[in-house]
């Protein structure tokens, strides 16, 4: 059922799905560009269709009645942004458990941020020890699905330069600016945007 209603999603909003799912059932699923509010259904599509069973964060307002048991169901986790302390390493302890589980989290925080991503997604993958999956959706060719997968190393510049390769040509769901991706950690000035693709 879920591979069903995954192409379906996917063929409604008229994307193709490219690209190998990892052989990792238990990874964290990186989102760019977000762009739209559409960037969660084809995401969740993605994996669906590849038969990964994603989890993504949401504010734990939106799983009061009557759509919280919706949103668990669908892999909804809550997340109390007055007290964020304790989210990296509730969501390492998941990735221990070894339940499997492709953790979908847009590093931009919000659609259109145009900072620094927050770096949650690779301290996750990191304490966890489990691969960083690049996931992507590309407007201009209406294709969306999975980059390469690494685990992260010491060296996070050397990683954060796989990733800016990986999305150089990659634009989301909506023709707008999105953030380079860049982390804190790297010790730069929050980068320019780029610029969104023609039309």
């Amino acid at each position: 059922m879920p591979r069903t209603l995954g192409r379906a999603v996917l063929g409604l909003l008229r994307y193709d799905l490219v690209g190998e799912p990892p052989p990792d059932p238990v990874c964290v699923f990186v989102a760019y560009p977000h762009t739209s509010w559409l960037d969660l259904p084809l995401m969740l599509g993605i994996a669906w269709s590849s038969k990964l069973s994603p989890g993504f964060l949401a504010k734990k307002e939106l799983f009061r009645a009557p759509f919280g048991g919706l949103l668990r169901s669908l892999g909804g986790i809550a997340v109390d942004r007055a007290n964020p302390g304790t989210l990296v390493a509730d969501l390492t302890d998941r990735a221990r458990a070894g339940r499997p589980i492709a953790l979908v989290i847009a590093p931009e925080g919000t659609r259109g941020g145009l900072g620094h991503w927050k770096s949650g997604f690779y301290r996750i993958a990191q304490e966890a020890d489990v691969p960083l999956v690049l996931g992507f959706v590309d407007r201009p060719t209406r294709t969306a699905g999975f980059g390469p997968s690494f685990r992260p190393s010491d060296d996070v510049r050397a990683d954060m330069d796989r990733v800016r390769a990986f999305y150089a040509d990659k634009h989301g769901a909506k023709p707008q600016p999105s953030a380079i991706p860049s982390l804190r950690e790297e010790g730069d000035e929050p980068p320019r945007p780029r610029p969104a693709p023609p039309g």
